[in-house]
């Protein structure tokens, strides 16, 4: 196991973008396909996603919306020019680069057997001085012994904070081999978190509130818009978000939405724009708003 290759590994030659830093935040696919084995998961996408924007992908299941968000940090190997940031191939760009610049969140998030703050706070470097990732707060200072304030503050975006409030020992509380001791909601919304705490150049959530109640998911929609509103410098301005989901709730206010289908794009446009287009899209916001009626009723 330990002198296994990596099937996906550096660029022999790497391109421009050395450092996360440098990433700015341009996303394109270039009539991108993949395959597994004879199964064709995408065919011929093309889009392109500005920096500093948010886009919303939707489809049925099986359309082929995780593959494509795998792409992007090459978890996925995409063929040779079909993937770009700021238009450098991510096959040229060096791992550590490209995957420090995105925070993702999968639909199944993985938790170690640790602390909830050192899950919430894995991503997260060492600073140059050799210090712990997780600086621990000494006793009788105030608040939770292994919190950080970023990692309360990550915690606080992904409505987690309240949860962490009612267990014994808080931030410190250990988590289950997995997560098992968390519900679904909570290791997701852990996940998030954990995301944040990067402060990622693009942020990619792939179905990350599938298992979060509506009311729950509005309140972590109102502070991630913040979030994804808010410059990272002067010189970077605001992140690039990806954002998956099945709920129209959570896509509306996105910038431009792509509709997969069958691995291909199908619509694409602002939510009015695709409402006018009244296809795939325009048909699932009104069976939601629908279910929506009946439950309240």
């Amino acid at each position: 196991m330990l002198d296994a290759i990596p099937a996906i590994a550096d660029p022999l030659i790497p391109g421009p973008i050395q450092g996360a830093d440098a990433i700015q935040g341009t996303i394109e696919f270039r009539n991108l396909t993949v395959a597994y084995g004879d199964h064709v998961v995408l065919r011929d996408v093309s889009a392109t996603i500005p920096a500093g924007t948010t886009t919303a992908i939707v489809g049925p299941t099986g359309s082929g919306k995780s593959t494509l968000l795998a792409c992007l940090p090459r978890l996925t190997d995409a063929p040779p020019g079909t993937v770009f940031i700021d238009g450098v191939d991510v096959r040229d760009i060096p791992l550590r680069a490209l995957r420090g610049a995105i925070g993702f969140v999968p639909q199944e998030p993985f938790l170690f057997s640790t602390t909830i703050a050192e899950n919430i706070a894995f991503g997260v470097p060492p600073s140059p001085a050799g210090d712990e990732a997780v600086r621990l707060r000494p006793e009788g200072s105030g608040g939770q012994v292994g919190a950080t304030d970023a990692v309360t503050a990550a915690a606080a975006v992904a409505r987690l904070d309240k949860d962490i409030a009612g267990f014994p020992k808080g931030y410190d509380t250990m988590v289950g081999e997995r997560g098992i001791t968390l519900s679904g909601g909570q290791k997701q919304r852990t996940a998030i978190a954990r995301a944040l705490m990067i402060d990622p150049r693009i942020l990619v959530l792939d179905d990350a509130l599938s298992a979060v109640d509506t009311y729950t998911e509005e309140e972590i929609l109102h502070r991630l818009r913040e979030v994804m509103r808010q410059p990272l410098d002067q010189a970077r301005g605001r992140r690039t978000s990806l954002v998956v989901s099945h709920r129209v709730s959570t896509v509306r206010d996105a910038d431009q939405i792509l509709v997969l289908v069958e691995g291909q794009i199908a619509e694409r446009g602002s939510h009015d724009e695709l409402l006018r287009q009244d296809g795939f899209y325009a048909d699932l916001y009104r069976k939601q708003l629908l279910e929506e009626e009946l439950a309240a009723s």
